[in-house]
């Protein structure tokens, strides 16, 4: 014996198998994963402006940001009431101080500036020294491309507060699929 076909049944089972989705996307959305697009050249070479990027929020509600990591933050001057996300690199970890000599950064009062290997080309000299000393709970990010990148340097708030660190950046899936560290 054949089952008839209901329409009915079809239709709330094709419901159910969307709202399921949506229930799942919505929670790797919000708990798991972070989604972003780079709008601006500031993390090139390592991330190109219009990159999209996949970030585990998971790393920073089960562990600790780490100095080189990528994250994708809250920017730490937006205007009252708006969420923008921004994408830097973690230079200053809590307690650290940051002199930026010339065209070098120092931690901590180190006469050897901060290796880093990921940075395109030296930074435009500053015209006086910069010294920053990152609070408690906070970080100072810098975007890989130094000369384009409106960063704590430039901000009038420097430091992002470890409850604005929504995820550390884990690759770029486009154009094309690249790890990133």
């Amino acid at each position: 014996m054949k089952n008839k076909f209901s329409l009915h049944e079809e239709i709330v089972s094709w419901i159910k198998i969307i709202l399921t989705a949506a229930v799942i996307a919505y929670m790797l959305n919000n708990f798991v994963i972070a989604n972003s697009r780079v709008p601006t050249s500031s993390m090139e070479s390592t991330i190109m402006a219009h990159d999209r990027v996949i970030g585990s929020r998971l790393s920073y509600k089960f562990g600790d940001p780490q100095r080189g990591d990528i994250a994708i933050f809250l920017w730490p001057d937006a205007p009252e009431g708006e969420k923008i996300y921004y994408v830097k690199r973690i230079i200053g970890m809590p307690g650290d101080t940051i002199d930026i000599i010339g065209s070098n950064v120092y931690l901590n009062g180190s006469d050897t500036p901060l290796d880093e290997p990921y940075l395109n080309e030296p930074m435009d000299p500053e015209e006086v020294p910069l010294h920053f000393e990152v609070p408690e709970d906070s970080y100072f990010m810098m975007g890989d491309n130094r000369n384009y990148s409106s960063d704590a340097r430039r901000w009038k708030n420097h430091y992002v507060s470890r409850d604005a660190m929504i995820a550390k950046v884990i690759f770029r899936y486009f154009p094309g699929f690249k790890m990133l560290k």
